[in-house]
């Protein structure tokens, strides 16, 4: 069984002086030229023979092993051995991986994400434009021109001014220091932005198809790297000669380790997963599961301070992710930080679904999962009506159900939370890329596969795909060609603790929502009830991030607009994750904020105010007044509903 090496690297050992070297200029002669005589003598005599020097004895181009130290010797072995040992493993492991899948049933489809058609429609524009295409050669002619000129002055001795790479693949000095990994780093950015600004000046391309092309392009371009071989990483070859070649074996363990882990598929750690155990230093919140059912737990959490507010916080979290990314540890754990302000928290933890719930759609998820997390939290809370959270698709869900209870005179939610949510996928980012029919029936065979459930590992490589520099290539070259541990990272051992998905639920949100934007468009009907998000006229607030790639923060604009009540919408700085779980005390980041909703976000953008920070403070003071009177804290083991077990609870620890 392949291992993930855990101890450190082995001590280097210093090199030892290495000899002078041979002075430039002509070689020398192995016969030495004869002097001139002054006068030729009456008998001229024979020469007497010349002595022998060291260039006699042996020629420069033999190397003589045995002149190197014992020390030098037993480097060149021990790098030798450990080259030899790398291979054979690397050899192995494949092997290994293809005898485990050779028994799986090849793919319908040779190109699911349907990439040669976009890329030909792409080309054959360009073709229909010969000038675009001979500018676009010419600036790729003058890009290499004045490469090999700044090549060419430096090697002359020149001093040549270079900023310092913004791309953090080459940000080692290593890819400075040396001319020729230098001008492959800038010859590798130059032809690589050609390339992806030749396929997005393209005009006349149906968007969708001229996107699709843009993101296979750019993951192309991101693979072919030169930081991602062996042979042009100036930094993985100096930790190979370093450690003597123990960087490139640690590196194959790693790699065997992944593709056993993966099954025969390589499953890149992103993380030291063994690091984070549930319940012991991550999702460690004080609580307890107060419901279960065939679809989720219910987990209300330890009062943090004397009283609370009255009206309490039942937070739905994304189906497709465990929801203790909100619990992480404690210094930024979102759900102890809110309890530390007074509010009763409540949390949905859905559960992992298997087989038996390959039926389950967007009518179960609603009325089984929102409906009835309401019902018990008022229950055990004896309230009324309670205040609601929804983070990315648990949003679009609870926004969903909102204008079903709308629509139904139920009033029990008095305000809603949407974390980077959309309900209008007009504008929903490169995971549109992934709703084209030809993709949804490779999802579908994969479902099939899997006996009705989506396995989590795919969506994994999705969202990976979507940002692969930073998911996929960057780990590839520090697990493999590097020899380095994954790191202790909570948000990225999170990142990979995957769900599984209900078929029937996944092809409903992909081709409803992504596909045909019924949500926004007042077409989609759940339970009998056509969904129309105008009839939600309570209180609502909107987040969204700037550099979210999952719900970019215009589709997350639009979707405030589509409802009828006061909205707030505020934008914070970072992505998907760290956007939304930042706590105060990091002081990291920023947060714009705008009172007025006009019909643009570039208007809302001019209008609004830049504070420095997270968002939390802003809208727990937003939140606070509107959860009513304060009254003594809540203890989860006194209430109707009698505790089960401890937070987490059972269902976030179940493994895809």
């Amino acid at each position: 069984m392949a291992k993930r090496p855990t101890k450190a690297p082995l001590q280097q050992t210093a090199p030892a002086e290495a000899p002078a070297p041979r002075k430039a200029g002509r070689p020398t002669s192995a016969k030495p030229r004869a002097k001139k005589a002054a006068a030729p003598p009456e008998q001229p005599q024979p020469a007497p023979a010349p002595e022998p020097t060291p260039q006699d004895e042996a020629p420069a181009s033999a190397p003589d092993f045995m002149a190197f130290s014992a020390e030098q010797r037993q480097q060149m072995e021990t790098l030798s051995l450990n080259l030899a040992k790398a291979a054979m493993m690397a050899q192995t492991a494949v092997a290994e991986a293809a005898l485990s899948q050779a028994d799986r049933p090849a793919a319908l489809s040779p190109d699911p994400f349907n990439v040669a058609p976009a890329m030909s429609s792409v080309m054959t524009s360009l073709a229909a434009r010969p000038e675009k295409l001979f500018q676009a050669q010419a600036d790729l002619f003058g890009r290499y021109m004045e490469l090999w000129s700044t090549t060419t002055r430096r090697a002359m001795g020149e001093a040549v001014d270079a900023p310092a790479p913004a791309d953090k693949r080459f940000r080692d000095p290593a890819w400075s220091e040396n001319p020729m990994f230098d001008m492959m780093r800038q010859s590798y950015l130059a032809t690589s932005d050609w390339m992806n600004s030749l396929v997005a000046s393209v005009e006349d391309v149906d968007p969708r198809v001229k996107r699709r092309a843009e993101f296979f392009t750019r993951l192309l371009t991101d693979a072919f790297s030169p930081a991602n071989f062996l042979a042009s990483n100036p930094v993985a070859l100096k930790a190979l000669a370093e450690t003597s070649g123990e960087s490139l074996v640690r590196g194959m363990q790693n790699f065997a380790a992944d593709l056993e882990r993966g099954a025969g598929s390589l499953k890149i750690s992103q993380a030291d997963y063994g690091r984070f155990v549930l319940g012991e230093n991550v999702a460690t919140a004080p609580g307890q599961v107060v419901w279960r059912d065939e679809l989720f737990e219910l987990i209300q959490y330890d009062a943090a301070t004397d009283q609370q507010h009255a009206i309490p916080l039942l937070i739905f979290p994304p189906w497709i992710n465990k929801f203790y990314i909100m619990d992480l540890q404690p210094a930024n754990s979102l759900i102890r930080w809110l309890s530390a302000q007074g509010f009763t928290v409540f949390v949905c933890s859905w559960v992992n679904p298997d087989r038996d719930k390959a039926e389950f759609g967007l009518d179960d998820y609603m009325k089984k999962g929102v409906y009835r997390a309401v019902e018990k939290t008022l229950e055990q809370t004896g309230q009324k009506h309670l205040n609601a959270v929804g983070y990315c698709i648990g949003g679009t869900m609870l926004g969903a159900t909102l204008a079903h209870m709308a629509a139904k005179g139920d009033d029990r939610v008095a305000s809603a939370t949407f974390f980077a949510a959309q309900h209008d996928f007009a504008e929903a980012g490169d995971l549109l890329l992934f709703t084209d029919e030809h993709w949804l029936a490779e999802i579908e065979r994969l479902m099939d596969e899997a006996g009705g459930v989506l396995p989590g590992a795919t969506m994994a490589d999705t969202f990976n795909a979507l940002r692969a520099n930073d998911l996929i290539w960057s780990f590839f070259v520090s697990n493999y060609l590097m020899g380095k541990a994954p790191p202790a990272f909570d948000l990225l051992a999170w990142n990979a603790d995957q769900t599984r998905m209900p078929k029937r639920l996944h092809l409903q949100y992909l081709r409803l929502m992504y596909g045909q934007n019924a949500l926004s468009k007042g077409e989609l009907e759940i339970d009998g009830e056509r969904i129309d998000l105008s009839k939600v006229r309570i209180p609502l607030y909107f987040q969204a991030s700037r550099e979210d790639h999952i719900a970019p923060m215009n589709s997350v604009y639009r979707s405030a607009r589509l409802f009828g009540g006061p909205v707030t919408y505020t934008l914070a700085g970072s992505g998907h994750i760290a956007g939304v779980i930042n706590p105060p005390a990091a002081n990291k980041y920023q947060h714009w904020v705008n009172a007025a909703l006009p019909e643009t976000l570039e208007e809302w953008q001019a209008g609004a105010q830049q504070h420095p920070g997270s968002w939390w403070s802003h809208w727990a003071d937003w939140l606070g007044a509107k959860s009513g009177e304060k009254i003594a804290a809540r203890d989860p083991k006194a209430g109707p509903l009698k505790p089960i077990e401890p937070a987490p609870g059972a269902y976030v620890k179940v493994k895809s």
